[in-house]
């Protein structure tokens, strides 16, 4: 059998390398403390739960769905955009739900790439950015990740040295996996720099509400006059209403690329299932205490990862945004490059981490901490870090100059 051109295209998922040590410890009686996968540990709000239980089990909810999502949830996402962002969208032409903002990203990838389109994508960055891409034939020119004034000379000069023209421009803030936030100002240039390269750009905006300045709440690119000629931005509810599971996400902005968006989902789904997308309704229309308390309990949570990881010798940056903290490895053990040393702290501390490499080789001096776990489980981390950090001299005789994992 032939190998597969879609799957040749992929590199191996090094994510998975990871999760099989985790899973042979666990085999082994470990108790891993799992930081690695942004999987929300918290529970969906209870009104949201309600109105799920409410819907589900009738024979006109149980029936196929719109594969655009139906129009009281686009109405809802509309709504949700006027108030946080002062953004207007036309729910039945500039909205449409997605089976979670990755399903998203991928089908819009299917949508606009033709084989051989040139892609720009900052790197590091969350996977699905390049390999949804990748995998509809396109080809990624790496970017920079921080939005500062000198990402536009560089990319200017990925633009100048692609053949073909570039098509398309991703970014990601508040970021994945580095917790980057963008400016309104940033983003002002950046539309400017899409329109006079003639570029789509394709925000995604996941983490819109984790953040921990009130006062300074994440931008939307759609808050740009003009932006929505060139953009669509993607959300999801997996992060602010702890949805994860329940696969509900949406894309809004220009009305072209949704179109196409559209027609690439009417040949593949039928939508989420009608009860997830009524309680998600309820979701977007109800109370914002919940997210208010989601972002309370991460800002906790942060800040005893800070400080508890700082006892044990490892300096962690506070991230102002997102649900994860991007740490540069122990200089000790930064020869091994992430992969290795990710192995390593399952096997030495019983701690899962998310190997920078796989968000692309420019990660990979850092590893991503998750903040899944509650705050005793974070220090208990911290303590078994500080342990195998204080022990390393005696139990590692292999900790040298090797060649970092591809």
């Amino acid at each position: 059998m032939p190998d597969f051109y879609r799957i040749k295209r992929l590199p191996p998922y090094v994510f998975e390398q990871v999760n099989r040590i985790k899973a042979a410890a666990r085999a082994g009686g470990a108790d891993i403390i799992d930081l690695g996968m942004g999987n929300p540990d918290l529970q969906a709000p209870q009104h949201v739960i309600d109105k799920l239980v409410e819907t589900v089990g009738k024979p006109r909810t149980d029936r196929y769905s719109a594969s655009k999502g139906i129009g009281g949830l686009r109405r809802a996402q509309a709504g949700y955009y006027e108030r946080r962002f002062g953004v207007k969208l036309n729910p039945d032409t500039q909205v449409v739900a997605t089976l979670g903002s990755k399903e998203g990203f991928a089908n819009m990838a299917q949508a606009i790439t033709e084989p051989g389109d040139v892609i720009l994508v900052p790197n590091p960055s969350y996977p699905i950015h390049a390999f949804g891409f990748l995998m509809a034939g396109g080809v990624i020119r790496s970017v920079p990740a921080e939005p500062t004034p000198d990402f536009f000379p560089a990319a200017e000069r990925a633009v100048a040295h692609s053949i073909p023209k570039p098509v398309a421009l991703v970014v990601c803030y508040p970021s994945n996996p580095t917790a980057y936030v963008a400016s309104l100002d940033f983003y002002r240039d950046l539309v400017a720099f899409a329109k006079k390269h003639d570029l789509i750009l394709l925000s995604d905006l996941a983490y819109s509400e984790v953040y921990f300045d009130e006062s300074n709440p994440p931008p939307s690119i759609l808050q740009v006059p003009g932006a929505i000629d060139v953009a669509v931005e993607f959300t999801s509810m997996s992060k602010t209403f702890s949805m994860a599971g329940w696969r509900i996400g949406f894309a809004v902005g220009n009305e072209r690329l949704l179109a196409a968006l559209a027609r690439v989902k009417s040949y593949l789904d039928y939508g989420a299932f009608t009860p997830v997308q009524v309680a998600a309704t309820a979701a977007l229309n109800g109370p914002d205490d919940c997210i208010r308390e989601m972002r309370a309990i991460y800002k906790r949570r942060r800040d005893v990862l800070v400080e508890s990881f700082g006892k044990a010798g490892w300096t962690v940056p506070a991230p102002t945004a997102s649900m994860f903290a991007w740490v540069q490895i122990p200089e000790k053990f930064r020869s091994m490059g992430s992969l290795e040393f990710s192995k390593l702290l399952v096997e030495k501390a019983d701690v899962a981490v998310a190997p920078g490499i796989g968000f692309g080789e420019h990660g990979d001096n850092y590893v991503r901490i998750a903040l899944v776990e509650n705050e005793q489980r974070i220090r208990q981390a911290a303590r078994n870090i500080r342990r195998f950090f204080d022990s390393s001299d005696q139990t590692l005789h292999n900790v040298v100059p090797m060649a970092r994992a591809r």
